[in-house]
């Protein structure tokens, strides 16, 4: 996915704190760029999940080219545990780049192989084999939401430690619970968050339900900063 400064704390150094995430700095103008991509996404595919790849558009998010003290693209990094852990800059050929990746990826467990199956009799078992397996645990929660069970859902990610993922997911499966429906139209969502803005101070619920459909919009969506900033206003 595409990364932005504002979006980078969350979807990078969090996110890597779950799964090595692999981070390509590039432009539009920049013709090496627009051949390495593909090779870095063929590459990550191959891992099934085990190494994620981001891919940020330095013209538009100078401070993350500065964090990385980046002078030339397009530039490639492995972060880990919220660290650096393994880089390179300039095109490579594809079977050097296929190596950088699995580098990153740890062995497959029997528990990861039942998680790429992916129906819930897979997920199920892959949880008795490591009951705190964050994809697991995620993908059998997205599976009861779907299925109209969110609190079922609720107690299955209660079992594991928060992750930006986990996270919006326990929000949607909140907001279920309460009957809100997070796929309505922009102008129904706002109407929503507005009348909760106005009891947000003294009504803990109210506060809940309005952080969940921040927490569901998403960092991308220009509302939330919006929207946060209005919070922040009323409770301090």
């Amino acid at each position: 996915m595409d990364v932005t400064d504002e979006s980078f704390q969350t979807a990078v150094l969090a996110r890597s704190q779950q799964v090595p995430v692999v981070v390509d700095l590039w432009a539009p103008w920049c013709g090496p760029c627009t051949t390495l991509g593909p090779m870095l996404e063929r590459a990550v595919a191959a891992t099934q999940g085990a190494v994620e790849l981001v891919k940020v558009n330095v013209d538009e998010n100078p401070r993350i080219a500065q964090s990385f003290a980046v002078q030339s693209i397009p530039a490639v990094f492995a972060i880990k545990d919220g660290n650096v852990v393994d880089q390179f800059i300039g095109a490579l050929p594809e079977a050097q780049v296929a190596a950088f990746v699995q580098k990153l990826a740890p062995a497959a467990s029997e528990a990861d192989t039942l998680v790429v199956e992916g129906s819930e009799v897979s997920l199920r078992r892959a949880l008795e084999l490591e009951p705190d397996h964050a994809e697991a645990t995620n993908r059998l929660a997205r599976l009861l939401l779907d299925q109209g069970q969110p609190a079922d859902a609720l107690a299955l990610l209660a079992r594991i430690p928060e992750t930006p993922s986990s996270r919006a997911l326990a929000a949607e499966a909140r907001l279920a619970e309460s009957g809100v429906d997070v796929g309505a139209d922009g102008a129904a969502v706002d109407d929503r968050l507005n009348a909760l803005l106005e009891r947000v101070r003294d009504d803990d619920s109210a506060r809940q339900e309005f952080v969940d459909l921040l927490e569901t919009l998403g960092a991308e969506d220009p509302r939330t900063n919006a929207y946060r900033r209005a919070l922040a206003a009323r409770l301090f």
